[in-house]
């Protein structure tokens, strides 16, 4: 027991029951204020995203490739950057505002970034599995980026979106020339293992949903991750309820809640292999994940790499993501 939890332990023994009570109760009822008072403040905020995407060059089902440098007089000489993002949220959080847009930057300081842009899953992708959004959708996409920009790009994954780069660069390295991965979770278990363990248990349930071919609800997978931090919804409202409407800081916060609220289910099969796989089974440090029937090996990859460690981040927790990068280095050896 830390200092703090052992002072705290000793006033609650000293306090009277009812006072105790009718306090916990007042400063309840205080912050449920303030947090409803932040919900229905974001609610009317009159933000709202009217980014136009830039052209498509290619399209597979609902997936597309969007090209960021497409009207850039200087297109044929920027150095091409392959964008994969996760399955789970929408593709936007790469070019989330006019002020906040990663894409629109790096083509502007001369860097011509394509977007995978996956959509929901719709009639073809409602069966599809990880091997098919990397073999079926992941791998064309490259094939259209080098045609379009006339060289092998550089591949940069983020979040879940690294893992599926991570498994692309181990098949196509030729066609590449370098590997970027942005909070990319690799050790499901390096932190505190609960959560996973609790998901592992839903496998009966996803195994059913992927023979169904149904799709695994955005809901619950926003409650999901609700679960790795149950008081950070109120906070965060609570201190939205604080913010001046008119001011930059709460364009941002709406900006970004709005990304939040606009997930896409995944497909029952990828459901079933990131949960009960990557998470419950944490498949991809334990060597057992694979792609196309091979391993997918961090220490194989032949091609320079780079892997941005998040300094907090509740979804990708620093120490699994320190794995992806110690087991690219130790192939380096």
């Amino acid at each position: 027991m830390t200092r703090r939890a052992a002072g705290l332990a000793r006033d609650l023994a000293a306090a009277e029951a009812e006072p105790l009570a009718r306090a916990l109760a007042a400063e309840a009822a205080r912050r449920a204020e303030a947090m409803l008072a932040g919900i229905e403040a974001y609610r009317a905020h009159p933000y709202r995203r009217s980014l136009r995407d830039p052209p498509a060059v290619w399209r597979a089902g609902t997936t597309r490739l969007l090209d960021f440098g497409a009207r850039r007089r200087e297109r044929e000489r920027m150095t091409p950057v392959l964008f994969v993002p996760s399955l789970i949220n929408r593709a936007y959080i790469l070019d989330l505002s006019r002020r906040r847009s990663l894409l629109r930057h790096l083509a502007s300081r001369g860097l011509r970034p394509f977007l995978v842009d996956w959509g929901a899953p719709g009639e073809d992708e409602r069966r599809f599995t990880l091997d098919d959004y990397i073999l079926r959708r992941l791998a064309p996409a490259l094939d259209a980026t080098i045609a379009t920009a006339g060289r092998p790009p550089v591949l940069v994954g983020y979040c879940m979106g690294g893992l599926l780069a991570l498994a692309l660069a181990l098949l196509r390295p030729d066609d590449l020339r370098g590997l970027a991965l942005l909070a990319t979770p690799w050790d499901f278990h390096a932190a505190d293992a609960t959560v996973p363990r609790l998901l592992a248990g839903m496998e009966p349930w996803l195994d059913a949903l992927a023979a169904e071919g149904a799709p695994f609800p955005v809901d619950l997978l926003q409650a999901m991750f609700t679960w790795a931090e149950p008081a950070l919804v109120a906070d965060k409202f609570r201190a939205f309820a604080r913010l001046d409407p008119e001011s930059r800081e709460a364009e941002n916060f709406v900006a970004l809640e709005d990304w939040l609220n606009d997930g896409v289910p995944l497909a029952g099969a990828v459901a079933r292999d990131c949960i009960a796989g990557w998470y419950g089974g944490n498949t991809p440090a334990n060597g057992a994940w694979r792609i196309a029937g091979e391993p997918v090996r961090p220490e194989a990859l032949a091609l320079p790499a780079l892997v941005v460690v998040p300094g907090r981040d509740r979804i990708v927790p620093p120490a699994s993501a320190a794995a992806l990068a110690e087991a690219i280095c130790s192939g380096a050896m």
